[in-house]
């Protein structure tokens, strides 16, 4: 699938603007792109921010000789096409070295090591989440090889990210951070990211299921949705781009993302980043009193016009005339100014070295046929559904006509859920652990408690 029409230009910058003869210079200064990166409220591409980094070198096999036999964990997935999210609870996993991983990923046939039992045609491996901290413990010097301090956070470097390395096909799914916002840089290979706003939240079907503390899993393969099961899903907005090596994407604060691999190696560097502007108590004093002094100028300088308006009684039709069109025509260069100013804050910062990631007009296989590619036998069984659910039945038994009522509600209700058919265990427990199903669970624990005392 191509990527967004207009996404992201290569990463090498073309001569003139941002370029001394022999020596680049980078679009943005820290301040700058700090600045930018506040401001922004959509996710966009950072071009030529990171072309001296030493860690642009640390393709795979660059870090394979660099952590020699260390193992490293990688997650096994399947390479094929269903509606079902491949979460991590339900992958299998390998531990392995750079060198095992390079090698089977070359399709190299081995009847030995880790992967013997993954055949690359029908397998794709992912080493995600691993933080710089862990597998360069000993080789701490490295961490400055990631400079994160070029978009305005002095200190930060490798040593508050993490690297992820996979083969054609590894892939997140969908999922929103719960805190802070994203910087990744892309080393090797491409990767393509698949966005959605945090107002479609609802769209995405959100579970917490499976549980982690930092993340919000959609139960959605947005690749290939079932929109039978999740109708609503045809609302939300995708933004799609195809990140390239040496870019930098800023992907901000709950907005959902699915990233997969196109390449057969790719190698990415990722840092999380709380945006918080803390001030101190004497700045915002400072602030304060510079506002409370503005007011009383403000105030004095309009008693010192008045007074002087009055000592001409004579001239006072005139003189208020003189002074009601000075006064217009300084309102109207204060509007012109503030217009201007607004105009000059609302400019658009993108060009070609900041590149939005843009609302994808590109409709998926199964969007447009409404069936998924791919024949999913592993999830079907042979009647037709899928194992491990169950059918929604009818309670064969009321205990009283408010039960009877409530069940009628459940009945309508459902008849409008996304699924009717089944429900699942994931279902079960994703309801169970519902912050809202907590809440009316105590209180009606608390009213029954009362009531039984």
């Amino acid at each position: 699938m191509a990527a967004a029409p207009g996404a992201t230009p290569d990463s090498a910058p073309a001569a003139g603007a941002g370029e001394v003869e022999g020596e680049r210079v980078k679009p943005f200064t820290p301040e700058k792109a700090k600045e930018i990166i506040m401001s922004l409220q959509q996710p966009a591409v950072f071009c030529n921010m990171a072309f001296d980094w030493p860690a642009h070198h640390w393709t795979a096999k660059h870090l394979s000789e660099v952590l020699h036999d260390k193992q490293i964990r990688f997650r096994m997935g399947m390479k094929r096409t269903d509606t079902v999210p491949q979460f991590e609870t339900t992958c299998a996993y390998v531990e392995a070295t750079l060198e095992e991983f390079l090698t089977w990923n070359c399709n190299q046939s081995t009847i030995s090591g880790p992967f013997r039992d993954y055949d690359h045609s029908k397998f794709w491996a992912y080493a995600d989440y691993k933080y710089l901290i862990s597998l360069f413990d000993d080789k701490t010097d490295i961490f400055q090889d990631v400079i994160w301090s070029d978009f305005g956070f002095p200190g930060r470097n490798g040593r508050e990210s993490t690297l992820w390395i996979g083969s054609m096909g590894a892939h997140t799914p969908c999922h929103l951070d719960s805190y802070g916002c994203n910087l990744v840089f892309q080393v090797q290979g491409r990767k393509r990211w698949h966005l959605f706003p945090p107002e479609d939240t609802p769209f995405l079907y959100p579970t917490r299921i499976p549980y982690e503390e930092s993340s919000v899993f959609s139960k959605i393969n947005v690749v290939n949705p079932d929109l039978q099961r999740f109708p609503q899903f045809c609302k939300a907005r995708r933004y799609m781009v195809t990140l390239k090596p040496g870019q930098v994407l800023f992907v901000p604060r709950h907005w959902w993302h699915y990233v997969e691999s196109i390449d057969p190696v790719t190698v990415s560097i990722n840092s999380w980043i709380e945006l918080v502007e803390e001030t101190s108590h004497e700045v915002n004093c400072h602030y304060l009193n510079r506002a409370v002094s503005a007011l009383f100028d403000y105030r004095t300088s309009k008693v010192v016009e008045i007074q002087a308006l009055r000592t001409n009684r004579d001239d006072m039709k005139k003189e208020g005339l003189n002074v009601h069109h000075h006064m217009e025509v300084e309102q109207m260069d204060d509007q012109d100014l503030l217009l201007g100013t607004i105009k000059q804050e609302a400019a658009s910062p993108f060009g070609p070295d900041l590149v939005p990631v843009i609302l994808s007009s590109e409709e998926l296989p199964s969007e447009r046929r409404g069936i998924f590619e791919g024949d999913g036998k592993d999830f079907v069984g042979k009647d037709g559904e899928h194992p491990g659910k169950l059918h929604c039945t009818k309670r064969q038994r009321m205990m009283s006509k408010n039960e009877d009522v409530v069940a009628e509600q459940t009945a309508s209700d459902s008849s409008m859920a996304p699924s009717q058919t089944f429900i699942s265990t994931d279902d079960l427990l994703d309801c169970l652990v519902n912050p809202q199903v907590t809440r009316i669970v105590a209180q009606l624990l608390i009213k029954g408690r009362s009531l039984w005392s």
